[in-house]
């Protein structure tokens, strides 16, 4: 793979992508930077509208972290109990209000190796955080993401930790969080798992996929 020619292309992709997504909003429900955190590790393996869905009475009843961590397991179940693995992640939560409160002085960390310490938050999750609360680039591989640039031709890894390294290799720093962003909706929009609409896709002459299918 030509490193340079691979960045060249991903500049005129995130161009692409600025143009058709222009602006990019969070599709998860947030005041603070707590409620963030608390709300994409509940989305693990679930929807972002079913997290918005549970995440109003949750912060009603237990609003920051110090209410959260001391909150009854059975009381946190019952309240995300819609989402899925609702038992790990009840817990999950209410162990990361506790290190927050004991190692962070209830603070959300800034830090990618110190973001990833808290239970329940991967990189896709710390990602998220450094760059939607602390505008840090970042390179957010979810399932979206994964699909859309291993179709685009960037990986043939579906591991994403090996995805993540391929992308740091191809991305400028300036332009990480907000390529990861518009792949994502891309992907929720256009190029979806089953049935990808490649004839009408703004990527098409840039898709190694769509390539190859000529």
């Amino acid at each position: 793979m030509d490193a340079k020619a691979e960045t060249l292309r991903a500049k005129k992709i995130h161009g692409v992508l600025l143009k058709s997504y222009p602006e990019i909003k969070p599709l998860l429900n947030f005041r603070s930077p707590f409620e963030l955190l608390v709300a994409v590790i509940l989305s693990a393996q679930t929807s972002d509208p079913a997290v918005n869905a549970v995440t109003p009475a949750l912060f009603r009843r237990f609003p920051g972290a110090e209410a959260l961590a001391a909150a009854p397991q059975e009381e946190v179940e019952a309240l995300v109990h819609s989402l899925g693995f609702y038992r790990v992640k009840a817990l999950h939560i209410r162990q990361t209000a506790r290190k927050l409160l004991d190692d962070y002085a209830g603070e959300v960390p800034d830090t990618m190796e110190e973001l990833v310490k808290l239970p329940g938050a991967g990189r896709k999750t710390a990602g998220l955080i450094l760059y939607q609360i602390y505008g840090k680039p970042a390179i957010i591989v979810d399932t979206h993401f994964s699909r859309v640039v291993l179709r685009l031709g960037f990986t043939e890894n579906r591991d994403p930790a090996q995805t993540e390294k391929t992308m740091a290799a191809v991305l400028p720093q300036d332009i990480r969080s907000s390529f990861s962003m518009r792949i994502n909706r891309h992907g929720r929009a256009v190029c979806a798992a089953r049935k990808p609409a490649c004839e009408s896709c703004c990527l098409k002459s840039l898709c190694a996929m769509s390539i190859k299918q000529v």
